[in-house]
Parts: C-alpha cells; sequence; structure tokens
C-alpha cells in the first residue's frame, strides 16, 4: 500500500544540505511556534507540533539522516502515492506468519503520533524485530511465558505487537489519555478489522519506557487468548527543555555584562515561569539547579530544572559599543589563558 512521502527538509523549511546546527535552529523556532501551550488552534498546532518532531527526529540522526536522503531519485518522485525503493520495508504494515504456518496477518498502527512514512522506514522494523526481542525477555519459543505458549484448553495464545508512541513533555508532566486504533489484515480471508481504545499515559513516563495493554496483540488460535500490545515510549524533542531521567535542562542564552555583573531571569517550567537568580562571574556551562521542577518521578516526588548558561557575544556593533569594548580591553586585567 502506497505511503505518502514526507520531505522533512521542507517541514523545516532547511535546504538538504543544512548543517546540524542549522536543522536545530530551524526545529526550536517552528516548535516555539506551534507549540500547542502557546498557540492560539490547539488542535492544528498540536498536529503540526507532531510533524515537525518526526521531521528533526530523522534529521537530527545522522544514521537515519543518512537513511533519509539514500532514498535518492525515489526522494525526487515524493508526494502522495510514494513508492518505497527494494529493501525499505518497515514497522508500520507488518506482516507476521507463525513458525507452523497455520497463523497470518498484518498490522497497521493508528495515534501513535508517528506518520505512516516515518514508521515504515524509521520505526521499530516489524515483527520479526519484535519476536526476537520478546524471546529473550520472556522466554523461547514453546517455553512457559514464551510466544507461542499454549493456553489452558491447548490453544495457542496470539502474538505480541510492539510500536512506538511519541508522547510530549506536557504529557509525561500530566497524564494523558491517547486513543490508539489498530488494524489488523489476515492476508489469507483478506478480512480487516479495526480496535480503536484507549491508552493511560502515566505522569512521569520517561524515554524508553514501555506501556502495556492487555489482550490487544495477535489473535490466538483453538481458544487461546490474544497476546498483549506494547507501546515503547519516545518523548518528543523540546523546544525549552532537554531531559535526563527525571530531569529538565534548560539553556540560558546570557549577554557576556549579565555573565560578568549577575543578574535575575525568568525561565520556563513546564508548570509556568520561576525566577532565577544568576550570581557574578557565571560562565558558560554553569548549572544552576531549581529543585522539584522537573517531572514526576515514581515516588510521587518531582526531578529538577537544571538551568545551562550560555554567554552570547553581539555579531554587530555600533561604533559607541565598539569603543566601550576597546576600553575594556585597554583596562581589564583579565586574561583567561593565564596559567
Amino acid at each position: 500500500m502506497p505511503v505518502e512521502f514526507k520531505d522533512y527538509y521542507a517541514i523545516l523549511g532547511v535546504p538538504r544540505d543544512a548543517s546540524d546546527e542549522d536543522i536545530k535552529k530551524a526545529f526550536r523556532r517552528l516548535a516555539r511556534q506551534y507549540h500547542p501551550d502557546v498557540a492560539k488552534d490547539k488542535k492544528a498546532a498540536e498536529e503540526k507540533f507532531k510533524e515537525i518532531n518526526e521531521a528533526y527526529e530523522v534529521l537530527s540522526d545522522p544514521v537515519k539522516r543518512r537513511k533519509y536522503d539514500s532514498l535518492g531519485a525515489a526522494w525526487q518522485s515524493g508526494g502522495a502515492g510514494f513508492e518505497p525503493p527494494p529493501g525499505w520495508a518497515g514497522g508500520r504494515g507488518a506482516h507476521w506468519t507463525s513458525p507452523d504456518g497455520t497463523r497470518s496477518f498484518e498490522f497497521h498502527f493508528g495515534g501513535t503520533g508517528f506518520s505512516d512514512f516515518f514508521e515504515q522506514f524509521f520505526g521499530r522494523g516489524g515483527l520479526d524485530e519484535l519476536f526476537r526481542h520478546a524471546r529473550a525477555d520472556r522466554g523461547a519459543a514453546g517455553e512457559p511465558g514464551g510466544l507461542f505458549e499454549e493456553a489452558a484448553g491447548g490453544g495457542q495464545r496470539g502474538p505480541d505487537i510492539e510500536g512506538d508512541l511519541l508522547v510530549t513533555l506536557e504529557e509525561a508532566f500530566r497524564g494523558a489519555v491517547r486513543s490508539i486504533s489498530l488494524q489488523k489484515t489476515n492476508p489469507r480471508t483478506g478480512r480487516t478489522e479495526t480496535d480503536t481504545f484507549k491508552v493511560r499515559i502515566p505522569a512521569g513516563v520517561q524515554d524508553g519506557q514501555t506501556i502495556r495493554v492487555p489482550a490487544k496483540g495477535g489473535a490466538g488460535s483453538g481458544g487461546g487468548p490474544p497476546g498483549d500490545l506494547y507501546l515503547r515510549v519516545r518523548l518528543a524533542a523540546h523546544p525549552w527543555f532537554r531531559v535526563r531521567g527525571a530531569d529538565l535542562y534548560h539553556d540560558l542564552d546570557l549577554a557576556p555584562w549579565e555573565a560578568v555583573l549577575g543578574t535575575t531571569v525568568e525561565v520556563p517550567t513546564l508548570d509556568g515561569r520561576v525566577t532565577v537568580r544568576i550570581p557574578p562571574g557565571s560562565s558558560s556551562g554553569r548549572q544552576l539547579r531549581v529543585r522539584g521542577r522537573g517531572l514526576p518521578r515514581g515516588s510521587g516526588e518531582r526531578g529538577d530544572l537544571y538551568v545551562v548558561v550560555n554567554i552570547e557575544v553581539p555579531a554587530q556593533l555600533t561604533v559607541e559599543e565598539r569603543e566601550l569594548w576597546e576600553q575594556l580591553r585597554r583596562v581589564s586585567r583579565f586574561n583567561p589563558r593565564a596559567t
């Protein structure tokens, strides 16, 4: 089934030879513009924000970007009805056949936050990868707890299904409920069924964490129960924060005189703004800790917010400004290279 091609460079508004820094700047600018918390049309902004995040996820990752660029001539013919080149089968629309050949189906995800195009080329890699992962985690085939465990009454339990779930920091902070659709097609019968259900995203969920949805995997056989659905959380990139566990990091740009003399500034958090005092003599890279303003922890407490100082210098100077900098150079005894 053809998928709609996504021109990630056009989405971010950068040329194909854009530098990593240009891609990062374009993402931050657009993500701030379309962030659902600040946009007037929140529904439209939410969809645009996810699209921007998807483009940044691919173009900011060297491996994914090379894979995307390798579409070559096929990329030039993009658009609706885009046909992928050979060897690019991916996660969404994966096909599975049981080892004994008795069961076979295809599945498609919806509501995960990623487009069909992303899932096709950059998703989890289909059911084969899931099965290898599941055998390692839950026992080999035929063993208790394995993928093909026999259920009571002699039936076979259905296979588990795994997919990615894009979660914004705001959802991770407050918790959320997401509507997920799982479309399953049996190639032998041609019958397609769509199952739509709600998935709760717990507050404090972390990147890489798996949310288990019981009985939403592949159908069992011979009266066996269905498998489970495992959704692997992928935290969306944020224009203001970086994430490490439950801690958030915010890069704060300062003028040289603010770093030298000290100042007070307002910085964003996920639940309002706070005032932070910048001590005199702060250097680039200095981290100022704001306790309890990060993401929720499992203990009910919250992580911290770290404000990271970044000193910016003016790119252009007026005649008066240049004279003042020259005067400072003459009178200052500061030497950053002194041993």
